[in-house]
């Protein structure tokens, strides 16, 4: 049973793909590029902050709708995945391996998406907690 929100995978794969992010924009011309490097950032701070925020309210049809709000950011850092790439700020290599992180943390969230959208239909209690929506999500 998931008691934390740090033991959400989502949350685990959404830390990850910020800390690459991180690394990526620190680096040559796109840390100088301030507009769209902190846009990126931006994004990316906040896949984990709408999972843990979500969780801890503690409401099943709030935290469905974090995890909506976290689903777009990750959606919204690989379109800026992209640009970067378009603009020259990485190369290749580096686009490939950002976008298979940001779509399988997509890909995390949305299967629990799908699992507290369940529970909402077959819960009669809307304030039921999120520490009982997913065992390994």
């Amino acid at each position: 049973m998931i008691e934390r929100f740090e033991d959400l995978l989502a949350w685990q794969k959404g830390r990850e793909l910020c800390r690459e992010i991180y690394r990526v924009t620190k680096e040559g011309s796109f840390a100088r590029d301030f507009a769209l490097r902190d846009q990126i950032r931006k994004a990316a701070i906040s896949i984990p902050s709408n999972i843990a925020e979500g969780f801890e309210r503690f409401r099943l049809s709030e935290f469905h709708q974090f995890l909506s709000i976290a689903k777009a950011s990750a959606a919204e850092v690989r379109t800026q995945i992209y640009l970067a790439s378009d603009i020259g700020y990485i190369d290749d290599e580096t686009r490939t391996t950002l976008l298979i992180g940001a779509t399988k943390t997509s890909q995390v969230i949305a299967a629990l998406r799908t699992s507290v959208e369940r529970r909402m239909t077959t819960t009669k209690h809307e304030g039921r907690s999120t520490k009982h929506v997913a065992r390994s999500t």
